[in-house]
Formats: C-alpha cells, structure tokens, sequence
C-alpha cells in the first residue's frame, strides 16, 4: 500500500516489516533501489522533473523525516512510521550479522578518506560483512565508468550510494542494471559511520527535532531548511484543496 504525498508515493511498511524485504532482496538476482526522502527532498521533486521520477521509480520509498509522518496522518492516509535511511542500513547489517550470514558491500559517497574510514569501521564491527570497494563521491565522467566496471565486476550485495539528494537517486535511478542486489541511497550515513557527523541525542529523535540539532550543527543548511515551512503549507493547501 501506498501514500502520497504531494505527488511522491510512500510505501506504508512498518520499520518490521521493511527489514524483512530488505533480508529477502539480499537472496535475489535484481537490483532493488531503496530511497529515504523528507520534507525537502518532496519539495525538491516538485522543481525537479529527473528527481521526481527517480522516487517514483524506486522499488522501496520510505519516509526519512517525521515530517512525512505528521503529513500523512494530516492527510488521512498514516504510514507506520518513520523510517531513516542511517537507521534501516545499520539494522539491516545487524540482522545479517545475526543470522550469521556472509555478505559484502560496497561504498560509493562522502568526501575522499571517508569511504576508506566507514570501511574500517564498519568490518571491525560486524565480523561477517566484507566492504569489496569503496570510492568518493567527487568522481570525474571518466572515473565513473571504472567505478561502475568495478562493482560490476565485484557483485557486491548491498551498493551504498551516499552522494546527496538528488543526486545519489538519479545516479541509481540511471544505473539501475548495475551488478547488486541492493541500492540503498542513504545521505550522509557514510559520514556518521565514519564519525565525521554525530546524530542528534536520541530524546530530539524520538520527538522528531532532528532536523534542529542538524541546523544547529551546520548552519549552512538554513537556506535548505526553508523548505519546511513550504511544505507544511503546501500540504495544508492540498488537503484543503482536494
């Protein structure tokens, strides 16, 4: 089941059950794009033609903002809850690891050296998981097609693409034939797992003031953030208006 918001669907999964399609699409042959948009990123579509139809054409779409939550209670068709590209990656690494099961990745994203950190990080932490590549996302025309060879070539299970909305969806969107079983374009999740980006204490999570802790932490992104407000009044318009 599906619920729109402001003309971007979502799917209605439960973060249960999300993990469960996750765990499956790592047994199968196809790749499978995975995108966690929010408030901006749904304000963003509406001005950009190429990123809206790489939401739309994503095999999972998931609610990454309490915003998206709030807007489809307002609405009358409520999804579950929230669900965070950072959170869904790492949980998904923490089932595998539990069921004790081998799996590979590989990172594409982040400024250069911070793959390579996640990297080490991240196999120190999970014993059966093996990143087979990594690159930064700052990649020349021409480095991009080694990069695709190589993942290609090296089949990874799960390709964690980290290059900024919009372009980490467009980019998987254009590569949907690529060699994994898993795209899942995740923002800054390399960043936090690199220890470059701290999250915000878990009491702002739960009531869903993320998005304050990260202004306050980087003021550059004030004049994103202006996207809001737009977007609750847009949502307020179309209810009002439907």
């Amino acid at each position: 089941m599906e619920t729109n918001i402001l003309g971007i669907p979502f799917d209605a999964l439960s973060f249960k059950q999300v993990l469960d399609k996750l765990q499956n699409w790592v047994n199968e042959s196809q790749n499978h794009i995975i995108v966690t948009p929010n408030p901006e990123a749904v304000m963003q579509a509406r001005r950009n033609a190429s990123f809206s139809e790489a939401l739309k054409a994503a095999d999972l779409r998931l609610a990454d903002g309490i915003g998206i939550v709030l807007a489809s209670r307002f609405l009358g068709k409520p999804l579950p809850s929230r669900v965070r590209g950072y959170d869904i990656t790492i949980h998904l690494f923490d089932r595998l690891e539990a069921m004790g099961k081998n799996f590979t990745v590989y990172f594409l994203g982040g400024a250069p050296g911070v793959a390579e950190v996640a990297k080490k990080t991240m196999e120190e932490k999970y014993s059966f998981l093996k990143v087979v590549g990594y690159d930064h996302g700052f990649f020349s025309d021409g480095e991009e097609n080694i990069i695709i060879e190589d993942i290609n070539r090296l089949a990874p299970d799960i390709l964690l693409v980290c290059l900024g909305m919009p372009r980490q969806e467009i980019w998987a969107t254009s590569h949907r034939n690529i060699n994994t079983r898993i795209t899942l374009c995740v923002g800054g999740t390399m960043d936090v797992m690199a220890g470059n980006v701290q999250l915000a204490p878990a009491f702002m999570r739960r009531i869903g003031l993320e998005w304050l802790y990260r202004l306050f932490r980087q003021p550059s992104r004030a004049k994103r953030m202006l996207d809001l407000p737009r977007f609750v009044i847009s949502v307020i318009l179309y209810r009002f208006n439907s």
